[in-house]
């Protein structure tokens, strides 16, 4: 993996890494730092259960930049039953820093699989974010105030078992009518994709919404 001058290797046998190395040093300066710690703001840690990927840094400067340090942890990143979709209170005067902050958020989703319904909410209003929609951002940011390190474990298993949860939320938008798709997929208990999407169309029932949700983790696993 490439990213402007930074390279990652990776592969299960040390004798092949080791003369890939050594053929790049001779085509290119480079200069090896060893066993990844740090990269693109994931931070990664490695122990006995396995590897642990999060973006404690990153998430700590979001919560710093939105000023929100000295504010009371959110136990949840956003409430139950909100009505952000058909809110039509004050709009917001600056909605640039809305903006970047929801930008920022997506980032998070990286190794943040729980934010992914919520930062799915936000986004839909980058257009023409609201009052509401800035409080609800910025209870995000106190969520992470009081869980910064959390992330994913990968785990040292060998089990290399597929598996994939889904679900729907069945007329979820009360604008559009459209239901929700979400999935996870999990190899050998260990999280490797996610997402959270509102459907192309309008379901005409639950079952149909689900079915849905099915077709759209079914073809993330192809």
């Amino acid at each position: 993996m490439i990213y402007v001058d930074d390279l990652l290797i990776c592969g299960n046998d040390n004798y092949m890494l080791q003369k890939f190395k050594e053929y790049l040093s001779r085509c290119f300066a480079m200069k090896d730092l060893g066993k990844l710690k740090y990269f693109l703001g994931i931070e990664v840690r490695r122990g006995p259960e396995g590897i642990f990927l999060s973006q404690r840094k990153y998430a700590l400067d979001i919560v710093a930049d939105c000023g929100t340090l000295s504010a009371t942890a959110a136990a949840t990143p956003l409430e139950q039953n909100h009505h952000l979709a058909d809110d039509d209170g004050p709009l917001l005067a600056e909605p640039k820093k809305y903006r970047r902050l929801v930008g920022r958020l997506i980032y998070l989703t990286h190794t943040r699989p729980e934010l992914s319904y919520s930062i799915h909410v936000l986004f839909q209003f980058m257009q023409v974010p609201r009052e509401a929609h800035w409080d609800a951002a910025l209870r995000v940011a106190r969520y992470l105030k009081g869980a910064p390190g959390k992330g994913i474990l990968l785990k040292a298993n060998p089990d290399l078992t597929l598996t994939v949860y889904c679900d729907s939320d069945y007329n979820s938008c009360p604008l559009t009518r459209r239901s929700l798709s979400a999935f996870v997929v999990l190899l050998g208990g260990s999280p490797i994709s996610w997402r959270t999407k509102k459907q192309d169309t309008v379901s005409h029932s639950s079952a149909e919404a689900e079915y849905r949700a099915m077709f759209v983790a079914l073809r993330e696993i192809k």
